[in-house]
């Protein structure tokens, strides 16, 4: 088995309030959308915290390819030298395939290469124009980090990671994905997916895929790759500055959190390969109901895919936003009766017996 990540930062902070002026815009929806509300400041009563946990497992495969990250407070582990809301939060999966290189890398120069190298904007207030460069940055990151890995060496071109980063700034959950990793928000038991799967069958993905010269085969990319984004793979991209049927390129979910949100799972597709995001989102809301430790809902997680007989690597991070005793109390289970049937026999033997007693 593999641990958990080795970078955690754990630190309950007070987040800054931000809210939508409509509260039915507190929906998920594209950056796009997302950016064209007003944010304003507000004082609310919801004051939530990250914590998080994470397990890893080799599963049934030969190799483990997987990497993943998760800092609860980025201001204090990045230092001095970037300025963030006072509630801020870095989380990433990296799924690889053609070998654990890609995903390695990533992992190893996430840092550099998702905050120093693009010059990651900073600020202590969140506002439209920040959410929009940062957006802007993590584009920039994503197909920088594509570019590094052709140029490194000591990564296979046939090596490649899909790759899911969820960034959290006040209240405001930030998710940017390339791959079949998933992101999903529990809010109030129901699972909101936070992210699209890219797989090459599904029809958006495979109409951009053929309009640039590249085919479906039996599901796969050109006949070899399941999913239509990833970063490296530079032996199924075309050079340098030319269109790909594989792109590194991300999509995003923003989200304003709000006190129904309970808790994210971050997860490869090792997990969603054998059970649906509703079904992750139960199986964690009632351990954390139980113990309240994400660390070990994130284990009994993995535990249950390996039940369900899944075939790649695991690795799941679990995020709370909240303790369990902020949640609304589970409806009160109603006693089981048990009816059962007597024999004409018995029922005289029982008769028998409760007038023997009252004469006694």
């Amino acid at each position: 088995m593999v641990a958990e990540a080795e970078i955690v930062c754990q630190q309950s902070v007070t987040v800054l309030d931000v809210q939508y002026i409509s509260a039915s815009q507190t929906d998920i929806k594209g950056t796009d959308k997302v950016l064209d509300a007003t944010l304003v400041s507000s004082t609310l009563p919801f004051m939530p915290t990250t914590r998080s946990g994470s397990f890893a497992d080799i599963g049934p495969r030969r190799y483990m390819e997987d990497e993943h990250i998760r800092i609860d407070d980025l201001s204090s582990h990045l230092g001095s030298v970037f300025k963030f809301p006072k509630q801020s939060a870095f989380y990433g999966v990296f799924d690889g395939h053609g070998g654990p290189a890609a995903a390695a890398y990533i992992r190893k120069n996430v840092i550099r290469l998702f905050f120093e190298d693009v010059d990651f904007p900073q600020t202590s207030e969140v506002d439209e124009v920040f959410l929009e460069e940062v957006e802007n940055s993590l584009r920039k990151a994503f197909l920088l980090a594509d570019l590094a890995l052709a140029d490194d060496c000591g990564v296979s071109s046939s090596s490649g990671t899909t790759a899911l980063t969820a960034l959290i700034f006040g209240r405001i959950l930030l998710v940017a994905n390339a791959g079949d990793c998933r992101a999903v928000l529990c809010r109030k038991g129901v699972a909101i997916d936070m992210s699209k799967d890219h797989r090459p069958i599904y029809p958006s993905e495979r109409r951009r895929v053929e309009e640039l010269g590249g085919y479906i085969e039996d599901g796969y990319l050109n006949g070899v790759l399941s999913v239509s984004r990833a970063l490296g793979d530079w032996d199924l991209k075309f050079p340098h500055g030319s269109s790909s049927p594989l792109i590194a390129d991300p999509e995003f979910q923003q989200m304003v959190l709000t006190e129904d949100d309970e808790f994210l799972i971050i997860g490869c597709d090792g997990i969603w390969d054998v059970m649906s995001s509703q079904q992750a989102i139960s199986l964690v809301r009632r351990g954390l109901r139980r113990h309240d430790d994400p660390e070990q809902c994130a284990r009994d997680l993995v535990m249950e895919a390996l039940r369900l007989n899944t075939f790649d690597n695991l690795t799941v991070i679990v995020v709370c936003f909240s303790s369990f005793d902020h949640w609304e109390p589970s409806p009160p289970r109603q006693p089981k009766l048990r009816c059962c049937s007597l024999s004409a026999e018995a029922i005289c033997g029982l008769r028998s017996l409760l007038d023997g007693s009252a004469s006694s």
